[in-house]
């Protein structure tokens, strides 16, 4: 396969995965509700008489319905002219009109969806208007609740413990719920329990309950009716009413109402739910392609001759039965027969349980009918394994019925997340596992986003590195990622990439005869193997998921360097993520990941001082050979450069071999007079069991970081001296000493750079470099002119605005210091709520500005004028210096030229017939105030408080702020050369001509290494 066939495949694959969860949201309700009524015409059909005959009982045809429900076809056939009335011949299919939402009202105003559906609807239309049309997620379980319909009672503490267990088991595994869907008997109980854990729960989840009832039995079902579908319909449950007839249950969430077009006529749906319920349980468990179907489990309560039916059925499709004892009638009778061994199951038995339970009712059987029950029981005993189960009991049993094998039940484990099972039920001491059985298993829990279940089969033998062994598994995690911010960016860099023809990034390819082409998603380094945990750790945090990023973090090698990788990148994503919410969880999670780095630090220090500071600067070859130091910079975690054993290191690595026991003068002498260092002045680090020579003292002292700085400061100050010296008193057209001498400077400055771009990465990412670019900038643009006689005073003028940005430039020294070094920061954020507070500013000065040019200047139409009216004099109002030509009072005509003659001075004011200034006065003096009183004092008591809260907002992190600051100023002193400039373009000639002449390689820079 070609690279590009698996970017492309890549692309879409992430394309669809993102999409999944947002196609719907763009669609308009409206939109979507003509969408659902186009499809339900086009694939639900009911059922309705096509010929009218009358069954004795008046004006009602043998289908049950009035004659009035016919249509004028249907009661004056012309087809079937003396034939008798045949539900098969005289029953037609016709596009269902009653489907849409379904409103309760009352106290909730409780709403669900519904659909009438023909007994010859095909089960896979109906799990399609379930699953896509109603937006139902496939089931991991599904639970058929069967049983008394009517005359049912249940003991109230049999109730209670019956709700709970439903819904502890329906919450728990995700399950669907199905029952008959009429407010009475077991339907009422479900529904009363589903009502119950709405009320209680705090939960947005909903637990979806489909109710299967007869449509002919419904109650007020004309208010369902309507040719484009309701929505909602308002149905009113009027028990009292109903007669022979059921109302629908207000507490399911779902109705598919079987119509066979006759009316009145109870058992109607016993059919197609059976089908559906079969058709379900064929589907696969999950999206991972486990291999497994969904469970269904028959849930019996009491019930009758259609229940019994319901169970036989059962048991013909395989299906595991759960008889509640003590529930009543039926349940009771087969609970009681389930131990018995086949030959005691009589007839004489079967009656005698029946008088028991049934009652009275018992007398309205027939010998045939008990002979019938009797056979069914004991097929169902015989070939279907029951479960006999008290109430109680009925919670921790149901999970696994007909469940024997134990892959299997784990997969059903997994899907419904169910740990506390998997530890009670299948790991148990006794069990010994081999981590490859079990892979599988990891697999599911990771794609599927199980935590719990990732760490117990970590607790029992599963091992990470057998189980990524294989790259394709850790490509296959990948490609199971759900919808989220990483996917977006890289689907958004791949088709980027497809499109300018490029590649998208490093993608290492690898040979294979049997399987072409392959991305490897690991990071190979010759020094070290790949680490599972570490790459599990990064699959977990792209996605952003706490609970699998903590399992995984606990089984990296370096933990340390994972968690500031981890923070880096959480940080990096929030930065550029566009949902705010998703943003903050980001922000929260590498601020945790940060303190984790912390606490592993922090041992790491109490344990072993000098380890802990060597691990800081250690490279991670499995985080791009880069150090914990250099990860916590570009992550910004500034908690943990603050800690006293970084800044311990820090300060060891700024003195460099000397000791961090010299006092700061000591070493300012012996920059001058350094024969002192050999009396003992100054004392090193290095204790060696010789002592130190002549040279190795003053390569010492002058290498040091420290040293180095306060040379550069001495340098930089005489540089900007010479510079201000040239450019105000010795700036000729032929350059003079001092000139070339400045000139020979700059070009040191340049050099050193051109050296620190070469050798960092984010050079452009700190804002002294930022100037650094800006001044040499200014400096190429001013050489072309100092070179051209016409425009050498512009050259002059660009190298002055130059002197200003080295001037600049000149803060950064105060970032070494406690007191000063915080302040530079305050002033950088000032400046950017200075820039976005001018926007504000410039709305009230060009509208001031605009206004009054206006009105008091007729058609000025010279350009620089008109910006000194509109913008620079409002501006000055704003300091104190108040316009004289806004009223009589100080204006003088002197000042001003009456027809713009003068290009000196401004154009006079709009003058009357006597030559003399019209001032609106009581219109220019109210808008001068106004503006004053907006700008004065509105708006610059604005830009105060914002200020104020910006120093505060610095102020009480000073100090964390000044100690992630040095890091940067130590690490650009640690490589820089000793000599300052502009000596130190000697150092920049040597390593041009190693480079490039004598063609050596580069020495690699390793950032404090010898640390």
């Amino acid at each position: 396969m070609s690279e590009a066939d698996l970017e492309s495949r890549l692309v879409h694959s992430l394309a669809v995965n993102t999409a999944i969860h947002s196609k719907h949201l763009s669609l308009s309700l409206s939109f979507q509700r003509l969408a659902l009524a186009s499809w339900i015409k086009e694939n639900i059909c009911k059922k309705e008489c096509c010929f009218f005959e009358k069954d004795g009982r008046g004006d009602v045809c043998k289908c049950g319905y009035a004659k009035t429900d016919h249509t004028d076809e249907a009661i004056k056939p012309e087809d079937f002219t003396g034939e008798s009335w045949n539900i098969h011949r005289h029953v037609r299919e016709a596009p269902t009109d009653a489907f849409g939402d379904i409103s309760f009202g009352g106290l909730g105003q409780k709403t669900g969806k519904y659909a009438r559906v023909s007994t010859d609807t095909s089960p896979e239309i109906l799990y399609q208007l379930l699953t896509e049309q109603w937006k139902l997620s496939p089931p991991n379980l599904l639970i058929s609740v069967t049983g008394g319909a009517k005359n049912f009672y249940l003991k109230s503490h049999l109730k209670n413990m019956f709700h709970r267990g439903l819904i502890k088991v329906a919450q728990t595994t995700g399950a669907w719920i199905i029952t008959g869907g009429t407010h009475t008997g077991v339907m009422k109980h479900v529904g009363q329990a589903v009502r119950d854990y709405a009320m209680s729960s705090s939960m947005q989840s909903k637990i979806v309950t489909i109710g299967v009832a007869t449509w002919g039995i419904i109650h007020n079902r004309k208010a369902l009716v309507h040719p484009e579908g309701c929505f909602p319909a308002h149905y009113l449950m009027d028990t009292g009413n109903q007669g022979q007839l059921s109302t629908l249950d207000s507490n399911h969430t779902h109705f598919l109402l079987v119509d066979d077009g006759t009316h009145g006529h109870y058992g109607v749906e016993i059919k197609l739910r059976s089908c559906l319920e079969m058709w379900i349980s064929r589907k696969c468990l999950g999206n991972k392609g486990t291999g497994g179907t969904i469970p269904v489990v028959c849930v019996v309560l009491d019930g009758g001759p259609g229940t019994l039916n319901t169970i036989y059925n059962a048991m013909l499709h395989g299906t595991p039965c759960v008889i509640l004892e003590g529930s009543g009638r039926i349940a009771d009778v087969i609970a009681h027969v389930s131990g018995l061994p086949l030959i005691q199951v009589t007839i004489a038995l079967i009656q005698q349980l029946m008088k028991k339970f049934f009652g009275q009712e018992y007398e309205q059987f027939s010998d045939g009918k008990i002979i019938e029950w009797t056979k069914k029981v004991c097929k169902y005993t015989e070939n279907h394994k029951t479960t006999k189960l008290t109430i109680d009991a009925f919670l921790p049993r149901i999970e696994f019925l007909g469940v024997e094998c134990w892959k299997r039940q784990l997969e059903l484990a997994i899907n419904w997340n169910r740990v506390d099972i998997a530890e009670t039920e299948i790991f148990t001491e006794e069990s010994q596992w081999k981590s490859s059985d079990l892979h599988w298993a990891m697999f599911s829990a990771l794609a599927g986003n199980k935590p719990q279940f990732v760490s117990l089969l970590l607790e029992n033998g599963v091992s990470l590195r057998d189980f990524l062994q294989k790259e394709e598994t850790l490509c296959e995690l990948y490609k199971q990622l759900p919808s989220c911010f990483f996917l977006r960016k890289l689907a958004k860099r791949i088709h980027s990439a497809r499109c300018s023809g490029r590649q998208a990034f490093g993608i290492r390819t690898r040979a294979s005869r049997e399987q072409g082409e392959k991305i490897s998603l690991t990071y190979d380094s010759p020094e070290t193997q790949r680490d599972p945990g570490t790459d599990l750790f990064l699959w977990a945090v792209v996605q952003n998921n706490k609970e699998l990023a903590e399992i995984a973090w606990e089984q990296c090698r370096d933990c340390m360097s994972a968690a500031l990788a981890a923070s880096k990148i959480l940080k990096k994503m929030a930065r550029e993520g566009s949902d705010a919410d998703d943003a903050e969880e980001m922000r929260e999670l590498a601020s945790h990941y940060e303190k984790h780095a912390i606490g592993v630090f922090t041992e790491c220090h109490s344990s072993d001082e000098s380890r802990a500071k060597k691990l800081l600067v250690r490279m991670s070859h499995l985080w791009g050979r880069t150090t914990c130091l250099r990860l916590a910079l570009e992550a910004d975690d500034k908690n943990f450069i603050a800690q006293s054993g970084v800044q311990a290191l820090l300060t060891q690595i700024w003195c460099g071999k000397l000791s961090v026991e010299n006092p700061v003068w000591r070493v300012l002498i012996c920059m001058v007079f350094f024969p002192l260092m050999y009396t003992g002045f100054l004392c090193f680090s290095l204790k060696p069991m010789k002592p130190l020579g002549c040279w190795s003292r003053l390569m010492y002292l002058y290498t040091s970081p420290q040293v180095k700085f306060y040379w550069n400061i001495v340098f930089y100050f005489a540089f900007l001296f010479l510079f201000a010296v040239v450019l105000m008193i010795d700036f000729q057209s032929t350059p003079s000493a001092g000139e070339l001498l400045l000139y020979i400077w700059l070009l040191s400055v340049v050099c050193e750079e051109v050296r620190q771009v070469r050798n960092s990465k984010m050079y452009i990412n700190e804002f002294w470099n930022i100037l650094d670019v800006l001044s040499i900038i200014l400096l190429w643009k001013s050489i072309h002119p100092l070179l051209t006689t016409e425009l050498f005073y512009l050259g002059k003028i660009i190298l002055c605005i130059d002197f200003v940005v080295f001037c600049l430039r000149l803060m950064a020294i105060f970032t070494i210091s406690r007191t000063l070094g915080p302040k530079i920061i305050i002033v950088r954020k000032m400046m950017m709520d200075m820039f976005f507070f001018m926007f504000l500013l410039s709305i009230w000065v060009v509208a001031y500005g605009v206004a009054k040019q206006g009105i008091l200047i007729h058609n000025e139409n010279r350009l620089a004028w008109i910006i000194r009216g509109v913008v620079y004099e409002p501006y000055l109002i704003i300091f104190g210096q108040f316009p004289k030509n806004i009223d009589n009072t100080e204006f003088d005509m002197n000042s001003c030229s009456v027809n713009a003659t003068d290009p000196l001075k401004p154009k006079c004011p709009v003058l009357n017939e006597n030559q003399s200034p019209v001032f609106p006065e009581w219109l220019t003096i109210i808008m001068l105030c106004v503006y004053l009183l907006f700008a004065n004092i509105l708006l610059l008591n604005l830009l105060i408080a914002i200020f104020n809260f910006t120093f505060e907002e610095v102020q009480d992190n000073t100090d964390k702020i000044w100690k992630f600051q040095r890091y940067e100023l130590i690490k650009e002193y640690h490589s820089r050369p000793a000599a300052p400039p502009p000596f130190i373009i000697l150092s920049h000639i040597y390593l041009f001509i190693r480079s490039m002449v004598l063609r050596r390689p580069a020495k690699i820079y390793k950032e404090f290494s010898k640390y």
